[in-house]
Parts: structure tokens; sequence; C-alpha cells
């Protein structure tokens, strides 16, 4: 079915809007979005561009939106290019994470740097739906290989009552339905890998030199490792 022109034509302006606004960002950081510039750079007014952005908050929920699928496709790509690598599918999958955050730094920040100051993103979830995507990747290739009765004996440190109700009460798509020691595992192993990338990316990780990616497959290989030894046996 062919799509009329006039809807080719808005997909078109849409995409020429969130380029020039991400190079805005690569520019100028997060913070100093601005659709005055946006605009001057398209050669257009910036009533214009609210025909197609309301407010400055739609454009950012649009460029989060769009970071957070494209960081999604990259560990989906990661996973799907390296079945046979002998590694374990979360090392693949953290690279893979790496990797798009190096690349694409301007993007990275704008998702996990600093709040955006008075911006609050829309209640309907467009803007964590591809971080629940690339979410469930991670706990898929961290516990799929464990039974769930394994996975409530994880050897964690003792969970309070408060805090194990809390996350016995996650939604499905919060906790990928991990028994509370699971989810408590699961988030201290993504905040050492996240961690690390944060680190590399905001360049303080930078004295290690071209080794550091070594460094970063060595630290996931401990984790998955680690994790492992914790799990106990079916």
């Amino acid at each position: 079915m062919t799509v009329p022109l006039r809807q080719r034509r808005r997909a078109a302006a849409i995409r020429e809007i969130l380029d020039a606004a991400r190079d805005d960002i690569a520019a100028h950081g997060p913070a100093g979005l601005s659709l005055r510039s946006v605009a001057r750079d398209l050669g257009m007014t910036v009533q214009a561009l609210y025909h197609y952005f309301p407010s400055r908050d739609e454009l950012i929920t649009a460029l989060i939106t769009e970071a957070y699928h494209a960081l999604a496709d990259a560990v989906e790509s990661a996973l799907d290019a390296a079945p046979d690598s002998g590694l374990p599918g979360f090392v693949v999958a953290a690279e893979g994470f790496r990797t798009w955050a190096i690349e694409h730094p301007a993007q990275f920040q704008l998702i996990y740097g600093t709040p955006l100051p008075h911006y609050q993103a829309p209640a309907d979830g467009r803007t964590t739906a591809g971080a629940r995507r690339f979410g469930g990747l991670f706990v898929r290739e961290l516990f799929a290989e464990f039974t769930e009765e394994q996975l409530t004996r994880v050897e964690f440190p003792p969970l309070s009552p408060e805090l194990g109700t809390h996350l016995a009460a996650l939604p499905q798509e919060a906790a990928g339905g991990l028994p509370p020691s699971a989810v408590a595992a699961f988030v201290s192993a993504w905040g050492h890998m996240h961690g690390l990338v944060v680190l590399e990316v905001f360049g303080h990780t930078a004295f290690i030199g071209p080794g550091q990616a070594e460094i970063f497959r060595g630290a996931m290989l401990n984790l998955v490792a680690d994790l492992r030894r914790r799990v106990p046996a079916g």
C-alpha cells in the first residue's frame, strides 16, 4: 500500500528535525537543546517547527524514545551476530550496549546523563519502551539457564522485609518475573555493567587507553562467573 505523499513529506520533515536536534545536542549537550537553534539550522521558523513538535518536551520525548530503541536494536544485533562466540550472552549484550554508547555519546548522555531541568517524561511509557526491550534481553541472558526454584535461592545479602515485599510486587515488565533475590542480584549486575560504560563514555577511564575494551570484557566475565556461583545447583 502506497503511503500518501503528504504523509511521506511529514515523515521526512520529522526525520530532518530529529537529526538536526541530535546534532544540536552533540554540540551543546542535552540541556542546551534549543528549538530556535534547530529551526534555524533547518531554515524554518520556530512556528513551523511547532507544527511537528508542539513543544520542546515533545521533541525531547521523541529523541529519548528513539535513542532507547536504537540502543535496544544494538543489543539485539550484537546477540544475533554472535550466537556461537563462546562468550556468555550477557557479556555479548553488554558489549553491544557499550559499543553503542561509545559511538553515540550525545544520545547516551540524553538518556543516562543528568536529568534535563523542567522536562517531564509522558506517563504513557513511550520513553521507556526501548529500555524495557533491552532490559528483558539482559535478564534473559543472565538467568535463562536457571529454574525459578534456583532463582528463589540466589545467594544475596538478606533483604529487609520491606524491600523483599516491594521487589515481589514489581510488575512483570519491571522485574521480568524474577523472585526478589534474583531482582536484587540483577540490579547489582546491571549497576556494575552500566557504571563501567558511564565512566568510559564520560572519559573517566581514558587513562587505561586502548585497553578499555579488554578491561570491560574481563569485568563482565567475572560478573557472570560470580553470579553463577551464587545460584545453587538445580
